[in-house]
């Protein structure tokens, strides 16, 4: 990371503002950027809007390759859709990892979501955003998966780093791999990999919204 970047990561990290409260944002030229940073990691009319998504799904196609273990991103699988969509367009599965569990192969869906979403109503808990969206991906997709004869993995995390359980299962799963492969000091890969990986995702966010004067 540049100095720019460490330093956007570490202010959002410890809740210090970054931006003015009632400061337009300077790409969709619409929403306020608030304090927190929210806008900024929601923002759909940045290019590349995906960024983080992709970063993270492109580290784990990484780790899983070194670790041996077959995979392919952006795989046709013909039966993942979400009916919330209205739309018939099937889906690729973000990961499919082939053999994975009892010889199924399992549908690996990302998702990042923010901790700090909607904290002024509820409040800030610790590790509340990501196990509510690790619930409504097995809600959408773990039955269909299972019908067509594959295991589903929803991979859930948020932009503080925390993991949902099956995040957890699956990479911890994958860190035995590689503990097969690696040194003592290479055995932390995985789950360091990873928190890297989403950290560095964000940054571009923010970046693109900084004042020039801080750049």
């Amino acid at each position: 990371m540049s100095a720019v970047e460490y330093w956007s990561i570490l202010k959002y990290r410890l809740m210090i503002p970054m931006f003015p409260n009632d400061e337009t944002c300077p790409v969709c030229r619409k929403a306020c950027l608030d304090k927190y940073e929210e806008h900024a990691l929601h923002c759909r009319e940045l290019s590349g809007f995906k960024y983080r998504h992709d970063f993270v799904r492109d580290a784990l196609m990484d780790i899983l390759r070194r670790a041996g273990i077959s995979a392919k991103k952006e795989a046709p699988v013909n039966f993942l859709t979400d009916p919330s969509d209205e739309r018939s367009t099937l889906r690729p599965a973000d990961v499919l990892v082939f053999g994975w569990e009892g010889g199924k192969h399992a549908c690996v869906d990302l998702t990042g979501v923010s901790p700090l979403a909607g904290f002024r109503e509820n409040g800030f808990v610790a590790g509340q955003a990501v196990l509510k969206a690790e619930s409504k991906k097995l809600e959408k997709h773990a039955k269909v998966c299972e019908d067509n004869q594959h295991a589903f993995v929803p991979m859930a995390f948020d932009t503080f780093g925390s993991l949902a359980p099956e995040t957890v299962r699956f990479l911890s799963r994958v860190q035995r791999v590689v503990h097969n492969f690696s040194t003592p000091q290479g055995r932390g890969f995985v789950f360091s990999r990873l928190g890297f990986s989403i950290q560095k995702g964000m940054v571009a966010q923010f970046v693109a919204r900084l004042p020039a004067i801080l750049m």
